[in-house]
């Protein structure tokens, strides 16, 4: 395979675990399963977008590839290196080509120091040019992201959030990396402006030949800057495919009701809401079988004894039973419409929600507050 074919970055059966521990010698009990087994790949200059409910592992999944974790097992290959085969010094300067984007721009921003501190820091480390140089770097990527070279005398706490984050956006392509995974860049901040950071970081992608994580849980957020989605479901990937084929042709369960969830003004892309019964299972003591069977609404026996291996169709990637028996056909777009008459044959009218439990529903009003937009069914 050529470098220019080869995947910038390789993700292959990682898994980020953590123990419990308990009683006066604090023994290990047991694992919490943040990460279990998930692979996927990010060709150069492309974004993948990592969905998924609040607590499935996306986040640990974002600092496991820099290693910000260290994960249990498995392969983490970057422009052809084992990340997790790096020494200390070797890491340092991978990591100049690594960069992340935390969620929190009030917690990411060290508020003792001023931004040219902030900013400086990084290229300290890394030992990137003279006084001059330094601040030449860091006024071109102040001003890439939208702010003044004034900002440099300043201190965090005299910016708005979004300043913050356009802040600690530029902190982290000053060291002009070739990856960046972008942990939940816009959901501290405020509706007014996520537009603006999202364009900024299109527009930071097509100047600079950016590669993206992009992990959300605003699913209309990812399908915007995405080319390609991976959904997540405790701990492990359940569907992957380009951005407009799993938008238009979903065929997990689970990503049916992720995507009932986001609004929509046109009418063509409406779909009946469906609800989730239950919570999700503790990653600590996860599911036998396919991990999502307890609260969905198709699940079978083999569902609740076989974990459900890889059903590839085209760039379409699906772990489900019932998926692979809809696409035995090799047609998607028909299995995906078969899937969702399976759900919605328990519900009640086009303009309610379907409540799904097993074969039984219930209807709930479309203007329920669970109607938010965000993956959380």
């Amino acid at each position: 395979m050529s470098d220019a074919a080869a995947p910038l970055l390789a993700v292959s059966d990682l898994e980020t675990h953590f123990p419990i521990r308990r009683g006066l010698f604090r023994r290990v009990v047991g694992q919490v399963r943040a990460v279990d087994g998930i692979s996927f790949t990010i060709q150069r200059g492309r974004t993948l977008g990592l969905v998924g409910e609040s607590g499935c592992g996306k986040t640990t999944a974002g600092r496991s590839i820099l290693r910000l974790v260290e994960p249990t097992a498995g392969s983490v290959r970057f422009a052809g290196r084992e990340v997790r085969a790096e020494r200390p010094a070797t890491l340092r300067s991978l990591r100049r080509r690594m960069q992340i984007v935390f969620q929190d721009p009030y917690g990411s921003l060290n508020p003792r120091m001023t931004v040219r501190a902030l900013l400086e820091e990084g290229l300290l480390v890394h030992r990137m040019g003279d006084s001059r140089e330094r601040l030449r770097r860091m006024t071109a990527a102040l001003e890439r992201t939208g702010m003044p070279a004034a900002t440099l005398a300043r201190y965090p706490h005299e910016f708005s959030g979004g300043q913050r984050q356009r802040i600690a956006i530029a902190r982290a392509v000053v060291l002009e990396p070739e990856f960046l995974v972008l942990d939940e860049p816009i959901s501290a901040l405020d509706v007014s402006i996520q537009a603006q950071v999202v364009n900024l970081l299109v527009e930071l992608r097509r100047e600079l030949g950016l590669t993206y994580l992009f992990v959300s849980h605003d699913l209309s957020v990812v399908e915007y800057i995405s080319d390609d989605v991976a959904v997540m479901y405790l701990g492990r990937l359940v569907e992957t495919a380009p951005a407009a084929d799993l938008y238009a042709r979903p065929l997990h369960p689970y990503t049916h009701a992720l995507f009932s969830a986001v609004p929509s003004v046109e009418a063509e892309r409406r779909r009946r809401r469906i609800i989730l019964p239950g919570d999700v299972p503790s990653p600590a003591r996860p599911p036998a079988g396919c991990r999502f069977h307890p609260r969905c609404p198709l699940a079978e026996a083999v569902c609740r004894e076989v974990d459900p291996p890889a059903t590839v169709v085209g760039g379409h990637r699906v772990h489900c039973h019932v998926a692979a028996r809809e696409l035995s056909a090799g047609d998607a777009a028909a299995a995906s419409a078969r899937i969702a008459s399976l759900l919605a044959a328990g519900g009640g009218p086009p303009d309610g929600t379907a409540k799904l439990r097993g074969d039984a529903a219930e209807e709930v009003s479309p203007s329920s507050p669970s109607g938010s937009g965000k993956a959380t069914p």
